[in-house]
């Protein structure tokens, strides 16, 4: 089975950065694409960013553009999102998990659209704060 691991989460002043790292064992082929969330007290969770595993295809939500990053270290199975200039309104416990057994339309679909996909397999989550 699929186990993810997130870590890197903590205290940051706005403006900071941090690093955040999703630890994937137990993956296999027909885990198509990982993707980050975030859940902040109070309201629904929202997909943060995403990367296709075969091709390192990506995708941000438009809250994020130009601020966070998503990359993939191969020989480590890590998936890092990275994240610049901080506002308050980041403040969210953050997840990784994973979409399987997709179709190639399907594959294409959830890059654009990838909160219309069930993601199955999820981590504990990492808290991130951000103060003003």
């Amino acid at each position: 089975e699929v186990r993810l691991v997130e870590s890197g989460g903590g205290l940051v002043q706005s403006g900071g950065s941090l690093r955040l790292s999703c630890e994937a064992s137990g993956l296999t082929y027909d885990d198509d694409v990982i993707g980050w969330f975030r859940q902040a007290p109070g309201k629904e969770r929202e997909v943060v960013s995403c990367i296709r595993m075969y091709d390192s295809r990506v995708y941000y939500a438009d809250s994020v553009k130009g601020r966070f990053t998503i990359s993939r270290d191969y020989a480590r199975t890590t998936v890092y999102l990275q994240m610049s200039s901080l506002r308050p309104e980041d403040t969210a416990v953050y997840y990784c998990a994973t979409a399987r057994s997709l179709t190639t339309d399907q594959t294409r679909e959830i890059m654009t659209n990838p909160e219309e996909f069930d993601f199955g397999s999820w981590g504990q989550g990492t808290q991130v704060t951000v103060s003003s």
